[in-house]
């Protein structure tokens, strides 16, 4: 390139002289570069370079999911003022998507949106043989489904895991499925980014970016780097209109493989935290740590007896990278410790008193009760009707919340319909006292309501904000 531009540089000093225009100089100095950038196929071979030979290997894996659900359709009360007492009416419901085989001997990973819901679920192989499914593990929070096939000792073809921390941007992949319900469909593009955390589709966020066509049904099928490994289980598609705008986004393969083997092995996903919520660093807090530039996020609160504190991290620390990947927001930094198995030590790389340090955090599951802890709560009380569970940080992981909620309480679950505390709580609810009585236990809670009283002071923690009040019946 520096020869090309010396070159140009005394050609234009020469034709200056001669008294030729400066648009022939211009083009006579681009040309070496135009031709370069145009250059044409030189051999039969080049002319023939295609992805066929890399789509016959990996196609094979990618298979077509078919879900059916029962839905009951509700009588109007004009339809039964019109038509007498008419039953509901129940109907088949039928969905597809797409999925990848990553075990020879039928475990088949989808997004849990294409199985959600679903009763039955049927697998098309690309060669159109087909089977039932059974699910082995359905995951809300990272949007991915294991479906196990029975194969009868026969062999299927798979997609290895690629290594996605080799994954950059430009890297050429293939997304691979069946798109609108035409038949397995193959299209190219690139990686257009990759760590895409602010895409709100989950809160295990770290999605690959791609420009390769991806449409409804495409959900669940694979994204395919050139070496025919598995880059990614596509997901979602940014769309005003339904249909492909060139920004698709698909799961990493190392999170595809951690589902995949928690269904395996131990039959659920149990997420690892480190113990910590922490804030993306703005520019001012930057400014105000002495760096040039926004970097990492910085640490807000440490859980007590957590991973984080008995590792030593503080307030105020500012994590740059887990296992050497920069992480610049609490979405990818939950990720980056998901993907590690409960046990096993994370490196986190933390900036503190402006000196860089090593802190090796080990993860392990949030600590507390779970939803096997669930108590139906019964009798003639203004909480009957309602599953309570006392609230803690493993509690809250699992279904979305604050694990650093202040104060304790229990949790409602949810409410049954036509119940007595349907009329008064809403699942979400935290119940923080009754009868001034904190109610920090189940059994606490069902202490204070076997009093023999028609009415109870409640304190509840609805939406953030503090609600006090008497519920009578």
């Amino acid at each position: 390139m520096t020869h090309t531009l010396r070159m140009t540089k005394h050609v234009s000093k020469f034709l200056v002289i001669a008294g030729l225009s400066v648009l022939a100089l211009l083009a006579i100095a681009l040309m070496p570069l135009y031709a370069s950038a145009q250059r044409l196929p030189e051999s039969r071979a080049e002319i023939n370079l295609t992805f066929a030979p890399l789509v016959r290997e990996a196609s094979p894996a990618v298979v077509n999911v078919f879900t059916e659900r029962t839905v009951t359709s509700r009588v109007s009360p004009m339809e039964q003022l019109l038509y007498g007492n008419i039953p509901p009416q129940q109907r088949k419901q039928s969905s597809l998507g797409s999925g990848v085989i990553v075990g020879s001997d039928g475990v088949i990973v989808t997004n849990n949106h294409v199985i959600e819901g679903a009763d039955t679920f049927r697998v098309v192989l690309s060669d159109r043989r087909e089977y039932p499914a059974e699910l082995v593990l359905a995951d809300e929070r990272t949007d991915l489904a294991v479906l196990k096939i029975d194969t009868e000792g026969a062999v299927l073809p798979t997609l290895p895991y690629a290594d996605t921390r080799a994954v950059q941007v430009g890297d050429l992949v293939l997304a691979i499925g069946n798109p609108f319900g035409v038949g397995q469909t193959v299209t190219s593009g690139i990686i257009s980014a990759t760590a895409r955390t602010d895409v709100g589709i989950s809160d295990y966020a770290f999605f690959l970016q791609t420009d390769a066509a991806v449409n409804p049904g495409n959900s669940g099928g694979a994204l395919v780097n050139a070496k025919g490994e598995l880059v990614g289980v596509n997901t979602a598609i940014f769309s005003r209109s339904g249909g492909s705008n060139g920004i698709g986004f698909a799961i990493p393969a190392e999170m595809v493989k951690r589902v995949v083997d928690a269904a395996i092995n131990e039959g659920t996903f149990v997420r690892p935290w480190l113990g910590l919520a922490a804030q993306t660093v703005s520019y001012d807090i930057a400014k105000a740590q002495g760096l040039e530039r926004p970097v990492g996020v910085m640490v807000t609160e440490v859980y007590a007896k957590g991973p984080a504190d008995d590792a030593g991290l503080r307030r105020g620390d500012l994590i740059t990278a887990i296992d050497g990947r920069e992480v610049f927001d609490e979405k990818g930094l939950k990720f980056l410790a998901a993907i590690r198995n409960p046990g096993e030590a994370a490196r986190l790389t933390v900036l503190r008193g402006g000196r860089p340090q090593t802190i090796a955090v080990t993860v392990e599951p949030p600590p507390g009760a779970t939803e096997a802890d669930i108590v139906l709560m019964e009798g003639r009380n203004a909480f009957s009707g309602a599953r309570v569970v006392e609230l803690s940080p493993r509690l809250a992981e699992e279904n979305g919340l604050d694990p650093f909620q202040k104060g304790s309480g229990i949790y409602i679950y949810s409410v049954a319909r036509r119940s007595i505390a349907r009329n008064f709580f809403r699942p979400g609810d935290i119940i923080r006292s009754v009868n001034g009585v904190s109610t920090k236990t189940v059994k606490e809670l069902q202490s204070a309501v076997k009093q023999d009283s028609n009415s109870w002071d409640v304190e509840i923690e609805r939406n953030g904000r503090t609600v006090r009040g008497t519920v009578r019946l």
